[in-house]
């Protein structure tokens, strides 16, 4: 579902949603980055959003947030993101957003997106307390960026449990990857001592070795920090019988295909 769910909701950060954004007074992708992504956040401070948001360095939140809340308000960055987003969706998947089928699979995403429990997952929260759209393209994208999110609020517990930071989570990925954390694009431009201490941090607590490659520990680690992911976002599908679950993975398919497709 991750893998069918993520192209959807990812159209959020994509080049129609930045012009948007743009347009409102945004100085940067990542000034609407963080505008759209933390609205439902209310005008929450810069360190409530690092703390949601958990992997972004120290002081990346900081150089955007409350700066946007001076030129757009939190409900307005909601309207113009969702606009964006469905615009962008519907160019990327083409006949398909006209198909007789896109409502069946709009209502099917959204009964599970709006199931799951909201305790421990904030971001996840403040998502479900926005109108579910009633344009059928602009719901998909809404229930995918619903589900997006719950998997992502739940994968920052199973982080948390692991003692993993944000930076070193992207660290381990690159390392998993075959990638230096410098080379990694998340991570690659921050300062090269800061990085080192992390990558020293996690040689330390004995996941990565001498020649700075993942151990064995390190790579079990990972996967158990999947695995939980994996685990802790399952419940908004509960809902959906076996049928429904497999119409809903069927419809899916050729949607986030074309998403891919498009997005090179």
């Amino acid at each position: 579902m991750f893998e069918l769910v993520e192209p959807i909701g990812a159209v959020t950060f994509s080049d129609v949603p930045n012009e948007a954004f743009l347009a409102v007074g945004m100085r940067n992708y990542w000034d609407g980055y963080f505008a759209g992504r933390a609205a439902p956040l209310g005008t929450a401070p810069a360190e409530v959003v690092h703390a949601v948001f958990y992997n972004f360095a120290d002081g990346e939140v900081a150089r955007h947030i409350p700066w946007v809340w001076g030129r757009i308000t939190p409900r307005e960055a909601i309207v113009v993101r969702e606009r964006g987003s469905a615009t962008a969706l519907r160019r990327m998947i083409g006949e398909l957003a006209d198909s007789p089928g896109l409502a069946r699979l709009a209502e099917l995403a959204t009964r599970a997106a709006v199931s799951a429990p909201t305790e421990g997952r904030p971001l996840y929260a403040g998502l479900r307390v926005l109108a579910v759209p009633d344009e059928t393209v602009a719901r998909l994208w809404h229930a995918a960026t619903l589900l997006r999110e719950h998997r992502g609020d739940g994968h920052t517990v199973a982080l948390v449990a692991h003692g993993i930071g944000g930076t070193e989570a992207h660290v381990l990925l690159a390392l998993a990857l075959g990638m230096r954390a410098e080379e990694f694009g998340r991570v690659h431009h921050l300062p090269r001592p800061q990085l080192a201490a992390v990558v020293d941090g996690l040689r330390a607590g004995g996941l990565v070795d001498a020649d700075g490659g993942l151990t064995t520990a390190g790579r079990q680690t990972r996967e158990r920090i999947e695995a939980l992911t994996d685990e802790l976002a399952a419940p908004p599908y509960e809902v959906l019988t076996p049928d429904e679950l497999d119409e809903l993975i069927a419809g899916l398919e050729p949607v986030a295909a074309a998403v891919r497709a498009a997005d090179g």
